[in-house]
């Protein structure tokens, strides 16, 4: 019965008329969810995230029980090596073009500064800590010591660089992309590290290989013994580099990662943190954990470190993964060969922790005591100036250029795949048929010469998708639908007469009017995800947090919009007023993009349109700066095509109205007006 009608009967039937009593029944606007909307999404992705992590760490502990965790430890390394993308080093590593920048007498030790490149012009601003030649007769062994989202001109790595010279040991630091050192252009670890999502690479490569070179660049020198290999150390994201490092090349002898590495599940799953994209890896949660990526190094010997008062990776975060890891060296009897050493202090590479791992290399690497007569101290500690550290690197070739020019590879590479709607749904992880959604209503609401309805569809039981619901009010109507999907929320382009209401045919009276669908997909409009405590940080954000962790889950959130826009029309399909060939797909913003994506893998629609799309995913990867969300950076599509592709192979009637270039400009000179719009969608209902 119709809301009017029901409450005229409540009214007329009571003994005394209260309007109290008609508010009691008030049901106008959305209905009430089963479920708080502002946290679902983030609930769910939690859910699924620590799921895959479990079947993960299963996988880890019953190859550890019955002895095969050789096996086990392989395919981790595979995972690790597949998921970076190409890494010439060693042996198939191109020439390192080596340029000498300076040399400096210090009184404890000789630095020196060296230009070399990891990857075709990508330099590498070495600063090498040689210990004196007097104290420690030279070949020396190395040490290899990645920066973390730092500078190596700061104490907390000049420190380390230091002690280890002092102990006779080489060491080697460097800039990692970005941050506030030598190499900012073109990489910036959040804006240009997403971007490789799209060409299905995880941007740890740009800073693992800078430090596999660095052991290249060693083995030029006749100063450097590598007969017992290379140590490598590093702390926060310094220590992400030195544990990925590690499985990829038997030259590291030890590894000493500190303050980075604790179970995915409590950072940065269930703390909610945006991490690194560069951490986040494609379906890197049901490959690897980061106590896998420890316990994968067996046998090399890892001293894993962590301060007592991080901010972040917390005392006990460390000391669980301390513990499995310790479980996964002990299984494999290998105990003697994993250690944990918690500092006092915090989110730092401390002076004690530098002569922990000195001696570790002297039992694992060395083979002999070089312990000095007593412990240091930073006060005998050499603070240089950041000029003196100096290498001037070339700005020209960057995460950003080399990410562009796989971009423009894939392009010329690929063709339209056949059958092509089945590559689609491939990559967005949809199963067909689509199931109907279980759906709730409320009563229609007669408005003008059309019913609203308020829906709430659910197509997975703890997703729910409010929909809005515009049909025309003559008796028996059956016609046809728009299926509306909006980044902005279902009532952007409907409320005050918009865009929605002309395509409908709103106050027109009769048969002419059509049926309107807007359906708000997970994380928009009514379901944004609320913000949390580390969305106050300058790089937190929910749009980030959700990007990242559905990509390391393996289904990014563009992948689960495609499927909840399959389920809508799947929805639509099952109402018998609806005439199934007369459904007309469109969208606004990403939203035209998921109508698309639904358009072509269904391929049964009577039209589609696209209002202010992103123009392509390459232009992601192609300009210098973006204004889209980190969830357009749709993972590993530009392997299969790119929205250009799509659309021309879209067997239905298509119109793509001002698309938006990265910067969310228009991408033609021509606007399309919404008269154009409204003709192009009457004309195919």
């Amino acid at each position: 019965m119709p809301l009017l009608l029901a409450l005229l009967q409540l009214l007329t039937t009571a003994e005394a008329p209260s309007w109290a009593e008609a508010a009691k029944v008030y049901a106008q606007g959305p209905l009430a969810a089963p479920l708080d909307l502002r946290t679902m999404l983030t609930r769910h992705v939690v859910r699924r995230s620590c799921e895959a992590l479990d079947a993960t760490a299963a996988r880890r502990r019953e190859a550890l029980a019955s002895g095969g965790w050789e096996v086990w430890r392989d395919n981790v390394r595979q995972a690790v090596r597949a998921a970076l993308g190409p890494m010439p080093f060693g042996a198939e590593g191109g020439p390192l073009n080596i340029r000498s920048v300076s040399r400096h007498e210090r009184p404890a030790f000789v630095l020196e500064n060296v230009l070399f490149e990891s990857l075709p012009g990508l330099d590498v601003n070495a600063s090498v800590y040689l210990p004196r030649a007097e104290d420690f007769p030279p070949p020396w062994p190395a040490i290899v010591v990645p920066v973390g989202h730092d500078t190596k001109t700061r104490p907390v790595y000049q420190y380390p660089a230091q002690i280890f010279a002092r102990r006779g040991y080489a060491a080697i630091t460097f800039d990692p992309p970005d941050m506030s050192g030598e190499k900012r252009t073109g990489n910036d670890h959040f804006k240009d590290g997403v971007r490789c999502f799209l060409t299905g690479e995880s941007s740890n490569r740009y800073f693992v290989i800078d430090a596999l070179r660095c052991i290249d660049y060693l083995a030029t020198r006749g100063d450097i013994d590598l007969s017992r290999g290379v140590g490598m150390t590093g702390v926060s994201g310094g220590g992400m580099t030195t544990m990925f490092a590690t499985l990829l090349d038997n030259r590291i002898k030890a590894a000493g990662p500190a303050c980075c590495a604790v179970p995915l599940a409590l950072h940065p799953v269930l703390d909610g943190y945006a991490a690194c994209p560069e951490t986040l890896a494609l379906g890197r949660f049901g490959q690897y954990d980061d106590i896998d990526v420890l316990a994968a190094a067996m046998p090399t010997p890892v001293l894993l470190m962590a301060g007592a008062t991080d901010e972040v990776f917390t005392a006990d975060m460390s000391q669980r993964i301390a513990d499995e890891v310790t479980n996964a060296f002990g299984s494999a009897k290998l105990d003697d060969r994993f250690s944990f050493f918690l500092d006092p202090g915090g989110h730092a590479y401390t002076v004690a922790m530098a002569q922990h791992f000195a001696d570790w290399m002297d039992r694992w690497v060395r083979g002999a005591p070089t312990t000095p007569a007593k412990p240091f101290s930073e006060t005998d500690l050499e603070l240089l100036p950041d000029e003196m550290l100096a290498c001037h690197p070339r700005q020209d070739t960057n995460m950003f250029s080399i990410n562009k020019a796989r971009a423009e590879e894939l392009k010329r590479s690929r063709g339209i795949p056949a059958p092509f709607p089945a590559i689609v749904a491939q990559l967005a992880g949809a199963a067909l048929p689509t199931p109907v959604p279980q759906a709730t209503t409320n009563p229609p609401a007669l408005v003008w010469f059309h019913y609203l309805q308020e829906l709430l569809l659910q197509p997975e039981p703890d997703i729910v998708l409010p929909a809005t619901f515009l049909y025309p009010s003559s008796k028996n109507w059956r016609g046809g639908v728009i299926l509306y999907f909006d980044d902005r929320g279902r009532w952007s382009d409907l409320r005050s007469q918009g865009l929605l209401t002309r395509l409908a045919r709103f106050i027109e009276p009769g048969d002419v009017g059509h049926a309107l669908l807007s359906v708000d997909l997970r994380g928009w409009g009514d379901t944004e995800p609320a913000d949390e405590r580390y969305d106050i940080a300058g790089w937190g954000h929910r749009e980030r947090w959700m990007a990242y962790v559905t990509n390391a889950l393996g289904d990014p959130i563009m992948a689960m919009q495609i499927r909840d826009g399959l389920a809508a029309l799947a929805y639509l399909r099952s109402r018998p007023e609806i005439d199934p060939q007369r459904i007309v797909i469109g969208g606004h913003g990403l939203g035209g993009v998921i109508g698309l994506h639904v358009a072509a893998i269904t391929g049964d629609a009577a039209a589609v349109f696209a209002l202010n799309p992103l123009a392509s995913f390459e232009s992601l990867t192609a300009s210098e700066n973006y204004t889209w969300s980190p969830e357009a950076f749709y993972a590993n599509v530009l392997h299969h095509y790119d929205l250009p592709e799509l659309i021309a192979a879209l067997p239905m009637p298509a119109l793509v109205a001002n698309p938006l270039d990265a910067t969310q400009q228009p991408a033609t000179t021509s606007p399309t007006t919404d008269a154009e719009i409204v003709k192009f969608v009457h004309s195919h209902l």
